[in-house]
């Protein structure tokens, strides 16, 4: 296998992989041990940045740092998941950050139709100021339970 083949293979893993890890991250230890400082985000503030912005820094420097060290070790394979977890960073931010939560203000990307069923789940999530019960913890993949039992609540 070629390294560009490898690079480009292991980023689409890493990417993916960032989702899986992300919503046990999200559901077991943000929601879990490290509440303190993923609640933040669940409490309306006028504050631009929330203690729970240092997820954030901790996963882009982590895949900053995975991407260095594999281009300069020829480590492709750790390259490539750095690059995925650094596209699924930038995809987070947009549909997260931009699109759901408006912080950076954006008509266009709070309009796309492809984004109604992710904000969606998650003003379910939002729903839940406290640590328990909370559901939809993901952000690409959302299961369809997650809604049906929203629905019967209504009914």
């Amino acid at each position: 296998m070629s390294a560009t083949t490898q690079l480009f293979s292991l980023a689409i893993v890493g990417f993916f992989g960032m989702e899986a890890f992300s919503w046990a991250f999200h559901k077991y230890v943000m929601h879990g041990p490290l509440w303190h400082i993923h609640k933040t985000h669940h409490q309306h503030s006028k504050s631009f940045f929330e203690w729970n912005d240092v997820f954030s820094l901790i996963f882009g420097g982590s895949a900053a740092l995975a991407i260095y060290l594999g281009l300069a070790s020829g480590n492709y394979a750790l390259a490539g998941v750095g690059l995925g977890v650094t596209a699924y960073g930038m995809v987070y931010f947009v549909l997260h950050d931009v699109a759901i939560h408006n912080r950076i203000k954006s008509r266009f990307w709070s309009r796309l139709p492809l984004f109604g069923r992710i904000r969606r789940a998650h003003k379910i999530h939002h729903r839940y100021l406290a640590k328990q019960p909370s559901r939809s913890f993901g952000l690409l993949f959302v299961r369809k339970s997650v809604f049906e039992s929203i629905e019967e609540k209504k009914s």
